[in-house]
C-alpha cells in the first residue's frame, strides 16, 4: 500500500518497524532502548517516555503522539499489561477521531508493526517492562 503524499509528493510519515521486544529491552531500526519509549507517525523515537502516574496513561502523558494527528496509537501496555488508559484518554481521543489499540507489548509490538507495513498513519507507545 502506498504511504499518502504530501503536495509536493514526499510522504508524510515514515513508519519505522520495531525489529525485536523483550522485557525491558526494544530495538527499533537497528537501535536498542532500555527504557520507556514512543515512535511517532514521522519516525522520530521519544526516548525515555516518561508517564505522569506511573502505571496510568493520562492524555498528557501522549502531548507529542497527539501533536502529531496519528490514525491510530498502538499502547504496550507492558509485558503484563499493567498500564491502562485514563477514561478522560479515551474521550479525548474519540474527540480527535484517533483510534487506540491497547495490548500488552509483546503482542502491541506485532500489531504496530503490521499496521505500518499496511502504511497506517500509526504512532506507539511503550512500556518496555511489568
Amino acid at each position: 500500500m502506498a504511504l499518502p503524499l504530501e503536495p509536493a509528493g514526499i510522504p508524510w510519515y515514515h513508519p519505522i518497524v520495531i525489529d525485536s521486544y523483550s522485557f525491558g529491552r526494544m530495538t527499533v531500526d537497528g537501535r536498542s532502548y532500555s527504557r520507556d519509549l514512543m515512535i511517532l507517525p514521522d519516525g522520530r523515537i521519544v526516548h525515555p517516555w516518561w508517564r505522569l502516574s506511573g502505571h496510568r496513561l493520562t492524555t498528557d502523558d501522549l502531548t507529542e503522539v497527539l501533536d502529531a494527528s496519528p490514525r491510530t496509537i498502538v499502547v504496550g501496555s507492558g509485558s503484563a499489561g499493567l498500564m491502562t488508559p485514563d477514561p478522560a484518554l479515551d474521550a479525548e481521543l474519540e474527540r480527535r477521531q484517533i483510534r487506540m489499540i491497547v495490548f500488552p507489548t509483546g503482542q502491541a509490538v506485532d500489531r504496530y508493526n503490521d499496521l505500518c507495513r499496511q502504511g497506517e498513519n500509526v504512532a506507539g507507545c511503550f512500556h518496555l517492562t511489568c
